[in-house]
């Protein structure tokens, strides 16, 4: 089982930045792949960026050049740098974790944290 515990969001104008935290309790962090997504009401859950134990990383193209997602192994925490934003990044952001065996995928999620970006 895997807890899954994000912060960092918050009220920031346009063109400002924020940082996302995910921690994670439990065992093998750095086995899972991490991603962040973000959802705005009345539309679906969106990826915004992933990055896979081995550290290779991927991201949405509305994000691209702006957003960088890390991980801290030792720290059980994946993080999501975001620059320059925008009014249309405002959501909620969902930390999730996925480690995959044969015949089985474990799939965790967090509560999720406010960003909002005013105009």
């Amino acid at each position: 089982q895997v807890q899954l515990v994000e912060s960092g969001g918050g009220l920031v104008q346009a063109g400002g930045s924020l940082r996302l935290s995910c921690a994670a309790s439990g065992s093998i962090f750095s086995s899972y792949r991490m991603s962040w997504y973000r959802q705005v009401p009345g539309k679906q859950r969106e990826l915004v960026a992933l990055i896979t134990s081995g550290g290779s990383t991927n991201y949405a193209d509305s994000v691209k050049g702006r957003f960088t997602i890390s991980r801290d192994n030792a720290k059980n925490t994946v993080y999501l740098q975001m620059n320059s934003l925008k009014p249309e990044d405002t959501g909620v952001y969902y930390c999730n974790a996925v480690r995959s065996i044969p015949g089985f995928s474990y799939d965790y999620w967090g509560q999720g944290t406010q960003v909002t970006v005013s105009s």
